[in-house]
Order: structure tokens, then sequence, then C-alpha cells
């Protein structure tokens, strides 16, 4: 059997487009382990794919960090039957969208096309997984590449406070590794280490392919058989304990207008259902023009430009964020109000109207 089903959906839309109770996402798995996950909108004249693969720089030691990042940029530089420039040039000969992300906990490699072009979207996508020719002068070029980028991230003070309060909340645990890794480690980087991470972290069980759009399902089982039933590659197993988080500062000196200032708690994993009153409590205390933070701090007082807090939220961990950004002499002021609306939340909790507001928003 080409594909063992796993699940079939039926959600009820009722628009001038689509029939009330049609069948719009479905989900199967061929026999090797990917998962597929299909939407099909019919009054689109496009089709997105994504590749998704539960490779990150969670999954990464102090040794390798900054390893999925650069895997994913060398995976655009050529195949056994693509060079670079015909991966690129076949994409946008179509007006398609080829592209890639890391994360923390994923790495995706996205494509965007008018439908009667998803055949070659799927060809494309497979071949750079699973035909890289990983071509050393390629991984020379891509280290000043991504050595660039790192250098860019330098030079950006909101992107450099979140990685300090990582570590300082996080400690030692992967999830405070930088996704793009360090500048020593990106110098020193060898094929043979790509190839092997290659090989260890990318296989079937550990792949979803995600498609929404316009498609003919029979087809899209066709085309994930045809290119991804015959892949056998086995990933190691990696178990991410939960993170004992920490008390501590950390400071990074710029040379800027701006102090950057982050405050982080414990959070919840990715699942959790206390996510609901999570995103409530958040909405209240800092996260729209409305909440306290920002008309206290902002509105009131007028002591800095942005103010806000947020969620992270992974399998193996969490953290709740708060960001403001300030003159430095503001900094110490800013900080106590922080400090001030904190107790205020936690001694007189929220007042009916804000939960009725927060949980409309």
């Amino acid at each position: 059997m080409i594909m063992q089903l796993i699940k079939s959906e039926t959600y009820h839309i009722n628009n001038k487009y689509m029939k009330k109770g049609e069948t719009m996402q479905n989900k199967w798995q061929l026999d090797n382990g990917v998962r597929i996950v299909t939407e099909k909108i019919p009054h689109f004249r496009s089709v997105s794919v994504g590749l998704w693969f539960s490779v990150g720089s969670v999954y990464e030691n102090e040794e390798d960090n900054g390893m999925s990042h650069f895997l994913e940029h060398i995976l655009f530089k050529g195949t056994k039957t693509r060079t670079a420039k015909e991966i690129a040039q076949a994409m946008d000969s179509v007006g398609g969208q080829l592209n890639a992300f890391t994360a923390k906990e994923c790495t995706c490699y996205y494509s965007n096309v008018m439908d009667e072009h998803l055949p070659l979207a799927l060809d494309i996508l497979s071949d750079m997984v699973m035909n890289s020719i990983m071509d050393p002068v390629e991984i020379e070029k891509e280290k000043g590449v991504i050595l660039e980028e790192i250098l860019m991230y330098e030079d950006s003070p909101e992107d450099l406070v979140a990685e300090l309060l990582d570590r300082a909340l996080l400690g030692n645990h992967p999830l405070a590794n930088p996704i793009l890794g360090n500048q020593q480690f990106i110098q020193n980087i060898a094929r043979d280490k790509l190839l092997s991470f290659l090989n260890e972290m990318y296989s079937p069980h550990n792949t979803v392919i995600s498609i929404a759009g316009n498609f003919n399902e029979d087809q899209v089982m066709e085309l994930t058989h045809r290119y991804f039933d015959s892949w056998k590659n086995n990933r190691k197993s990696i178990d991410i304990q939960l993170p004992a988080y920490q008390h501590q500062y950390l400071f990074k000196w710029k040379d800027i207008e701006q102090i950057h200032l982050c405050f982080g708690y414990p959070g919840i994993t990715l699942g959790n259902n206390d996510i609901y009153p999570l995103m409530i409590l958040i909405n209240i205390f800092g996260g729209g023009m409305s909440s306290r933070l920002f008309q206290n701090i902002r509105e009131e007082r007028g002591l800095v430009y942005s103010i806000f807090s947020y969620p992270s939220l992974y399998t193996c961990g969490g953290k709740f964020t708060i960001y403001a950004c300030m003159i430095p002499d503001q900094a110490r002021n800013v900080a106590d109000l922080i400090i001030e609306e904190i107790k205020k939340i936690r001694i007189q909790g929220i007042t009916r109207d804000e939960f009725e507001t927060a949980g409309i928003n």
C-alpha cells in the first residue's frame, strides 16, 4: 500500500466560495513515515508547499551550534540534477517563490506557485533535500554570506537583547542556542560535518509536508509518493529535557542611542492548554495599545516608543518576555514601572471589563 490513511477531518465553512460541509483538510502518511497535511482552497489559483523538519538550534550542542541554519542555506546550492542557478531559474520561470527558514525547533523549505506548477515545486524541494551535492566551493562562498547575516544580526539590538535573555533565563539549555551560531564555528565548518548532520537529522519520521491552495488530491498523493516514498534515512534519537530556569542579569554594551531591556519569566510548553489564559493575560498586560504597559508607560508618561509582552512556546519549554526600549536616562524609571505593573497584576488581579475585552481580542 502506498499510503496509510491517518485521519480525515471535515470543516464546515459557510461562505459564497465553498459549500457547507465540504471536506477541506486531510492528513495521511507514507509507508516510510512522512506525514502529509493538506488544505484545499478551491477559489485560489495558487498553491503553497512546505517541507517541515524537526531540525533546529535546540537539537545542536555547543560544538555544532549553527549547523541547522548553515545546512538550510547550502541545500539551495546545487543538486545532482540542478545547479544553484538552475534551481533559481526553474522557479523564477514560472513566477514562483522558493525560500526557507530555520527556527529553534524546526527548519522549513517552502514554495508558492500557480496551481499547475505544483509538480515542479515538489520536484525541486525534494531534489534539494535528498540530492544535495554539498559543493565545497559553494560551502566556502556561503560562509561569507552567513557571516554577513551574523553581523547584520549584531546591528539589531532587539534581536541581541532577546538572545541575551535566552542565555540569562535558560543558561546552557539548548533552547538558548542562537539559531545562526557563532562566527568561529561558521568559519571552520567542514563538508563532512554537514553531510553527517544531514544524514543524522533529516529523515522521513521527522518530516511533515504541508500543502494549501488549489490542487487535486489524487495528484498530490501520486506526487508525494513519487518524490518521497523511497526515502529511507533514519534519524538519531535526541531527547531534550525541560530547562531549569535561572535568575540572573546579563548586559551587553553597544554604542547606540537607546537601551533595549527585556524581562523574562518561565513560560509554558507548546500544546499546553494554559495558552488560552496566558494569551488573555498578555493582552491585558502588554499585548496591545490598550494594555497596561502601553497605556501607563508610553501613553500616560511618554517614556518609551515601544513596549510589549509576548510568549515563546516550544515542545521542550517556554518563556514569557517583556520588552521595552528607551533613552539611557529613563532606563531605571522604566524598569521600576514595569516591576510595579507586575506586582499590581499579581496582587490585585484583573477586572471583569479587562477580561471581557481581552477575550474578544
